[in-house]
């Protein structure tokens, strides 16, 4: 899609530029099917891959490279892979929390909904969420390559499209941005 490319109502679509990062203590770039999941479902559905790292579950690291993604103003969404378990090694969720300036709690109850559906009980041990953090969109979810594309299908993907109605993220970005 180009940016040209009109919706029903008029809006075109607006690419974003999404980060994305992989907490994981054994991936490479070889290995890191879910992060080549996030990044062909985000490019097929028109948006800019503005950066991607792998990084080991190390919680003051991932704090310390999701603060530059969120400082980068050149970078409008994060999308971490992994760390989301329950495990003591599982300390996504942990790096994030001091970072967020406004946490979106419907992500995580929707994904968790949606999984359950596909994985039943075991969706307790997902700990995905997603949050404003100074301006940037940043969404937390599971390592699996099933996780990642059910959150990318049926959440992320149409919330980053502005054309989704009646309402999305993109829409609301510049105004996210602008409040802080």
């Amino acid at each position: 899609m180009s940016r040209a490319q009109q919706s029903p109502e008029g809006k075109a679509f607006l690419p974003l530029a999404i980060a994305i990062l992989t907490v994981s203590d054994s991936r490479t770039p070889e290995t890191d099917k879910s992060g080549d999941k996030v990044a062909e479902l985000a490019s097929h559905a028109g948006h800019q891959i503005a950066a991607r790292q792998i990084i080991a579950d190390d919680a003051e690291t991932l704090r310390t490279q999701m603060r530059d993604w969120i400082a980068d103003p050149a970078i409008d969404v994060i999308i971490a892979t992994g760390g989301t378990g329950i495990t003591g090694r599982d300390v996504t969720p942990e790096a994030l929390a001091p970072l967020i300036s406004k946490p979106i709690p419907g992500f995580g109850e929707l994904f968790r909904m949606l999984s359950f559906q596909e994985i039943g009980t075991s969706t307790i041990q997902s700990r995905a969420e997603a949050a404003i953090c100074d301006g940037t969109i940043v969404f937390l979810l599971p390592g699996s390559t099933g996780g990642v594309r059910l959150g990318m299908e049926a959440i992320i993907i149409p919330q980053l499209d502005i054309r989704h109605g009646p309402c999305n993220l993109s829409e609301l970005l510049p105004r996210i941005r602008y409040e802080h």
